[in-house]
């Protein structure tokens, strides 16, 4: 499969790249005709860090926020931007004078939950999420509703590749976007045409890879 990956190097800065991969992938929300693998962007410390610059551009001087929460993997990317938003004098009500950058737990039944510890980070704070991919807006909502439960504010989120610009009222940045993969499409599982068209699945897609199938 590693031999299909197309690369597409970031408009604003080429060391940034975005590793897609044609074919019949199953996430979990969807099926989807390009798999676009976040790993070296979510692990391999330049991307990360060139990254992190990039979205960071989205909300310096504009923007309250005290906590950045990370869902699909994406820490240390989340550790770079809240560096990069300290540097660049991001507005925060935080008396510490520091970002925190937490994740929510995955309990029993899919229920995302913060510990006793951690609650403190969200609660009456201002919030950016960010998470690898914006599509089916499943993961995003999840979230805003974890968030707005614990009490956070939420300011917006940051997705490294999303299929739109909003989601329920929640601006969405990102580093790439649909007009990077024009081809790039998202189908309900009993909707799919790949699977009407009887094309067998390349791979199962989690937050954090591909499986083999």
């Amino acid at each position: 499969m590693e031999n299909k990956v197309i690369k597409i190097p970031s408009k604003v800065n080429s060391n940034v790249i975005l590793r897609v991969i044609p074919g019949h992938f199953a996430t979990t929300h969807s099926h989807i005709n390009h798999y676009v693998d976040m790993t070296f962007l979510k692990s391999r410390q330049n991307e990360a860090a060139n990254a992190a610059k990039i979205l960071a551009r989205n909300y310096s001087n504009t923007t309250y926020i005290d906590t950045i929460i990370c869902m699909d993997g994406c820490e240390i990317i989340g550790a770079y931007l809240a560096d990069e938003l300290t540097q660049n004098g991001i507005m925060s009500i935080n008396s510490h004078n520091s970002l925190y950058v937490v994740s929510p737990e995955e309990h029993t039944g899919g229920q995302l939950i913060f510990r006793d510890n951690m609650q403190c980070m969200v609660q009456d704070k201002h919030v950016l999420l960010v998470l690898a991919t914006a599509s089916t807006g499943i993961t995003v909502k999840r979230a805003v509703e974890c968030i707005r439960y614990y009490g956070g504010i939420i300011e917006g989120a940051a997705a490294l590749f999303s299929a739109t610009d909003e989601i329920d009222g929640i601006k969405i940045s990102s580093l790439f976007t649909s007009d990077d993969i024009p081809e790039y499409q998202s189908f309900h599982a009993t909707e799919c045409p790949m699977c009407k068209a009887k094309s067998k699945l390349d791979a199962i897609v989690n937050s954090y890879g591909y499986s083999k199938v």
